[in-house]
């Protein structure tokens, strides 16, 4: 491809609205262009890198046995009533009323959807196990889209479901998966670790995230040094060894006025946030008004309490709500609520050791309260709160170190969630009919894009792993004249049709615009064909990866594309280590 007809709008500023790399570098190197918010325009070198990394997926895919399905991004409502999540997805949902006024959703996912189809085709065990899988667009209606394509309103992703006859089935995929994800990211250049983490909306028995550790993440990761150990702290269990207390210690109500933050408190009583107790009063997307008793010093984990309560959102009481519920608010402590107000305690809390806790008075606390003592009431405890840096490993209890994390890939053991709500059902060898069970396997692709970009850069711009660059080797001709430009033309021609992908520069400009074009692009490979090649017959090649630069004197094509192959195969071979 010659760059003189290509569309190629490289910049020099990064755009006002980009603060990561990736993004930066997207637009500035002319792979996409913003639409609006969340939504980007993909120019030719952009779309190229996609293709490749969808064909890696697709190739990777195949090879394990699953079949490519292509369903519609628009899913009728009442698939989703059928399994109890138009509700459940909240806001992120982007829903539609057509002329008709029939309701539908533009797919975030197709759980329902590929339930709902395969439902009357399997019917025997002779079926199974079945994994179908789609490459697809679909849509977010986040709140606050953001990092270019890493968290955009419209996406590309690749989702998979597997169909089995029982667990034993479904955990052989379920590996199977893991395996082919891993992979698959090694092919595009991509450092992943496999973290456990939680299900969330999608539910089922048990699931992993593919992280790539990076400061942009907008996951925490809990990982053990140790033992090897790696979860979200969405899911990362949180382990106490509690240290009783003097129970001597006299119950003591204090005046704490205008004091109603742990901060404040422990600042007034000179104490530690840990030696309070703290509320949290919080309602849920149905409803329910639900009150949390925790450490002072600990954050609520509300996915731990949403997988709790089984609900999907939760909001902060009003003062008024709580009032009614008689909670003082800024001076709640345990006592006996209304029925109507679920009150929960988190693990953090040791029943045997001494506190501050609201006295459910407006400007006064307790001190020396002992959950045991002075509330003796039967209480079940939770682990509701966030992992947190060197708290004990679940494994191995070594404390545990913190990164932030872009997650790339997720997979889940659905379990039997869609199939008993669609009643898939399949005959068994004793010609028994029986539930089957499902397992989901997510990608997405433009985040794996911008995630490679977050990883492989440097102050002159991307780095592309040979195996995703738009193209692989970038041709720049220095060249004066008609005769030294078919020169270079010829051993373009020789490069094409020998199956090289060949970028070749060959725009009227200066040699340093045309340089830092290719460097901000990201091209693996740079020849340059100037001044001594026309005259000494010398010329350059550049490993971008490296940005080493080295000369060589030119025989001839065929010298030149063994050199070429050459670098080719080391750097393949550099993402196989």
């Amino acid at each position: 491809m010659k760059a003189s007809e290509y569309i190629l709008p490289t910049t020099k500023d990064d755009p006002s609205d980009a603060v990561v790399a990736s993004h930066k570098l997207m637009i500035r190197a002319g792979l996409v262009r913003k639409s609006s918010a969340g939504l980007y325009n993909f120019l030719p070198l952009g779309y190229r890198v996609l293709r490749k990394i969808e064909a890696i997926v697709r190739e990777e895919m195949d090879r394990s046995g699953a079949l490519e399905f292509y369903l519609p991004i628009l899913t009728p409502s009442d698939l989703w009533e059928t399994s109890g999540r138009w509700d459940r997805m909240g806001h992120e949902m982007f829903r539609i009323t057509d002329r008709h006024k029939l309701s539908y959703a533009l797919g975030p996912t197709h759980e329902e959807s590929f339930a709902s189809l395969l439902k009357p085709i399997l019917k025997s065990y002779k079926d199974l196990p079945k994994n179908v899988y789609q490459m697809h667009t679909k849509f977010r209606d986040e709140i606050r889209p953001r990092f270019g394509v890493i968290r955009s309103r419209e996406f590309i992703m690749k989702d998979a479901y597997s169909f089995h006859l029982d667990s034993e089935s479904l955990n052989d995929t379920y590996e199977l998966m893991r395996k082919t994800y891993r992979t698959i990211f090694k092919r595009c250049g991509l450092k992943t670790i496999p973290v456990q983490a939680d299900s969330g909306s999608m539910g089922g028995s048990g699931s992993e995230e593919f992280m790539v550790i990076s400061p942009i993440g907008e996951e925490t990761l809990s990982i053990c040094p140790s033992c090897g150990y790696s979860g979200n702290i969405e899911k990362t269990p949180v382990n106490w060894k509690h240290v009783e207390s003097d129970s001597n210690l006299k119950l003591e109500k204090v005046s704490t006025p205008k004091t109603s933050s742990i901060e404040d408190v422990a600042k007034l009583l000179e104490i530690t946030a840990k030696e309070t107790i703290k509320s949290v009063y919080l309602v849920t997307n149905d409803g329910r008004k639900v009150l949390v008793f925790l450490r002072g010093d600990r954050e609520l984990n509300e996915v731990k309490l949403n997988n709790h309560l089984g609900s999907s959102e939760l909001r902060n009481m009003s003062d008024k709500e709580a009032s009614e519920l008689g909670i003082v608010t800024g001076f709640c402590g345990p006592k006996q609520f209304p029925k109507e107000l679920i009150s929960l305690y988190d693990t953090s809390i040791s029943k045997t050791s001494s506190y501050v806790a609201g006295a459910n008075e407006i400007d006064f606390h307790y001190k020396n309260f002992i959950l045991n003592r002075d509330y003796p009431e039967s209480i079940t405890q939770l682990d509701l709160s966030k992992s947190e840096q060197n708290d004990p490993c679940p494994s191995c209890e070594s404390p545990l170190s913190q990164e932030k994390g872009i997650e790339v890939g997720h997979i889940f053991k659905l379990g039997e969630k869609y199939s008993k709500a669609f009643d898939i059902k399949v005959l068994d060898k004793q010609g028994k009919s029986r539930l089957v069970t499902m397992g989901c396997y997510g990608i997405g692709v433009n985040r794996t894009m911008a995630t490679v970009i977050e990883q492989a850069n440097d102050e002159k711009g991307i780095q592309w792993p040979i195996s995703i660059a738009p193209f692989e080797v970038a041709l720049v001709s220095i060249a004066k004249g008609k005769e030294e430009l078919e020169q270079v033309e010829k051993i373009y021609k020789y490069l094409l049709d020998q199956k090289i992908e060949v970028f070749w520069d060959d725009r009227d400009l200066g040699p340093g615009f045309k340089f830092k074009d290719s460097e901000l692009i990201g091209f693996p490979i740079r020849i340059t064909l100037g001044k001594s090649f026309f005259e000494k017959k010398e010329y350059t090649i550049l490993n971008r990866k490296t940005n080493e630069e080295a000369t060589y004197s030119f025989q001839n094509e065929k010298e030149l594309l063994d050199l070429i192959n050459s670098m080719r195969v080391k750097l393949f071979q550099e993402l196989e280590a």
